[in-house]
């Protein structure tokens, strides 16, 4: 036993030892050539410890490292990586950093990449020195050597795109599972991702397609809550369109609206990915003009920081006010892209930053933008999630924005969001960044209600079975519904959630029980209630700042009516589930078609100010042309 003792209490006295050899480093990042301060440099010992900061405005820093000689690593756009050796005993230095741009200069053949396919001689002649380089190919010759242009036909870039699988939701007895429960889901970036592939003249994979996401992608005329509610639900059902002997439940959500100037301070860090992957028209140049369109809402209370990583992590703008934009757009326009991809870096970076510029009101959000190819650092999905998470707890959110295509990672970039408590889009565009950041400025940056869940309960007096259409990622466990510590969606200011549920009667049109299975021997069927009430939605919810959710119920009654003769809004939404429904080729489209849709769509457009509405048309006209199967 002594023994024992002896030896916990050595290694205690090495465990306090080993504390007390660290001491202070101070230093001073500074540009090599002009000797300016240089903010933002990530700062850490390259062996050795796990120490790591960033240099402020002024360029300094102190870290706290080990007894001994060092070696330092600082990192910083625009410059190339420095490495000093730091002897035993030193206590201060100064870090001079050679600039270097992000991008280096792109052969005339990337022959890695690219695939010579065709060369044609068009001509001989006396070489011209003049003559652009890339436009020929000179011999190791005498100058009369022949010129010669080359016609390269280069074989397109094979696709890397990633998706999750998604395994359709299949149609439940009611009398085995009465109880359904999921998170809810604002996310857009499906429709819009859809709308690109279609646009560009293709047919989307099936897994790119998120029924939700197309259904929630539109604006709803819901009432919003009243009194002290942060959330309002309306149910209604009508004969589902796609299989007319069953019926189809809207279930909806609308958030509170408030005032804009009513709304906390935001303190902001763009997260921006410059790597190489981005350096294509439709990413880093579409990221700016995204993300300035979002400045611009920007009041003088709030804050914005400018995170970028490529091969590294580095501070471009140390958090400012959004009053000084002119500082904030100069930042922006001077990123370039090149290198590889050290997201999980960058993404911790970001989070420090956000962390030391929070305050007891603010609304802290990391707003990460990239085609989520992350090769370096921490980027296995199981790692990224356990840093958000953790930073979650923080009260700091983070919304995904993803941009481009070929390597895009969809499935990434929505568990990033999802497990960041915050937006998931994909911009396609400019118009759906101004979308995203000036007409829906505040259902973007500003949660209403977090944790946002539903529970249904269904009556077997009237339905036999059930399926919820889309939501395949967001399905918990009916434990969970209860369960406060369980995570689930947010929304926003002003948000609306549409989902759908497709139901079998209990009775057929005859009024003859209809059973897929032979009725259960213990089960007993009861009519709660002297209204004949269809379902049952309870909705739990937390307000952004507590721990504890609040609970709301509404009850559906049964109403058995055309969908023609449902509102707008139902129309519209069961338009768009059914047009997912066959982009995805569901087993369970029905007998749905392309003009089906198009009715259903062109009677719900409504005012349609925006001209969303109109665009689906569009689209469902380029995917009928465009699938081989439809007559």
């Amino acid at each position: 036993m002594k023994k024992y003792l002896f030896l916990l209490l050595l290694s205690c006295l090495v465990v306090i030892q080993a504390s007390a050899q660290l001491h202070s480093l101070t230093g001073t990042v500074q540009d090599k050539q002009t000797h300016a301060p240089i903010a933002g440099a990530v700062v850490s010992l390259k062996k050795g410890g796990q120490a790591l900061t960033h240099s402020d405005k002024k360029g300094r820093f102190t870290l706290q490292v080990p007894d001994g000689p060092l070696t330092l690593q600082v990192i910083a756009p625009n410059y190339e990586t420095a490495t000093i050796q730091i002897k035993a005993g030193l206590s201060s230095v100064v870090v001079n950093m050679t600039p270097v741009s992000f991008v280096s200069p792109k052969p005339i053949i990337q022959a890695e990449d690219r695939t010579l396919s065709e060369v044609m001689v068009t001509g001989y002649g006396q070489a011209n020195a003049a003559a652009p380089a890339g436009d020929m190919v000179r011999n190791a010759a005498p100058p009369y050597a022949a010129k010669r242009r080359m016609v390269i036909s280069r074989s397109p870039r094979p696709s890397t795109e990633d998706y999750s699988p998604i395994n359709e939701n299949d149609f439940h007895a009611v009398t085995d599972q009465p109880l359904s429960t999921f998170s809810i889901d604002v996310d857009r970036a499906a429709y819009s991702n859809v709308r690109r592939f279609l646009n560009q003249g293709s047919l989307p994979p099936q897994d790119a397609v998120r029924v939700e996401e197309m259904i929630n992608y539109f604006d709803y005329n819901y009432k919003a809550p009243a009194g002290k509610d942060l959330v309002a639900i309306y149910t209604d059902m009508a004969v589902c369109p796609w299989n007319t002997d069953h019926q189809l439940v809207r279930i909806a959500l609308k958030a509170k609206q408030v005032d804009a100037g009513k709304l906390p301070a935001s303190n902001l860090v763009f997260l921006i990915d410059v790597s190489g992957s981005m350096d294509e028209e439709n990413k880093l140049p579409l990221v700016k003009r995204a993300f300035s369109a979002l400045v611009q809402q920007l009041r003088p209370q709030d804050r914005v920081a400018v995170v970028v990583y490529a091969g590294a992590a580095g501070v471009v703008l140390p958090s400012t006010p959004g009053s000084e934009k002119k500082k904030i757009l100069e930042a922006m326009e001077s990123l370039q892209a090149g290198g590889s991809t050290a997201g999980g870096e960058g993404i911790k970076l970001a989070y420090k930053i956000a962390l030391e510029n929070r305050t007891a009101k603010s609304n802290n959000r990391v707003i990460l933008a990239t085609d989520g190819d992350f090769n370096v650092g921490a980027s296995s999905d199981g790692e990224l999630q356990r840093i958000i998470e953790k930073e979650r707890q923080e009260g700091i959110f983070l919304s995904v924005l993803g941009f481009g295509m070929g390597n895009y990672k969809d499935n990434k970039l929505e568990l990033l969001a999802d497990k960041g408590n915050g937006n998931y889009a994909y911009i396609d565009n400019f118009e759906e960044a101004r979308r995203t950041f000036v007409t829906e400025f505040g259902g973007t940056l500003f949660t209403v209600a977090k944790d946002v869940k539903l529970q249904v309960e269904f009556n077997p007096a009237f339905v036999q079975s059930y399926r919820l259409v889309g939501y395949e990622n967001r399905l918990l466990a009916n434990e969970d519904f209860n369960n406060d510590k369980k995570d689930a969606g947010d929304m926003g200011v002003g948000h609306t959630v549409t989902a759908l549920y497709e139901i079998v009667s209990s009775k057929d049109k005859t009024g003859k029980p209809v059973n897929w299975v032979d009725p259960l021997k213990y089960q007993q069927t009861t009519v709660v209630g002297s209204r004949p009430e269809v379902l049952t939605v309870k909705l739990r919810y937390k307000q952004p700042d507590a721990d504890k959710s609040q609970l709301m119920e509404q009850v559906l009654p049964y109403n058995n009516q055309e969908v023609t003769a449902a509102p707008e809004d139902f129309r519209m939404a069961t338009a768009v589930a059914a047009f997912g429904q066959l982009l995805r080729n569901s087993a369970y489209k029905g007998n749905i078609s392309y003009d089906t849709i198009l009715q259903l769509a062109s009677g719900a457009k409504g005012d349609d100010t925006e001209g969303y509405r109109a665009e689906f048309i569009q689209l469902v006209k380029k995917a009928r042309l465009l699938n081989k199967d439809e007559e």
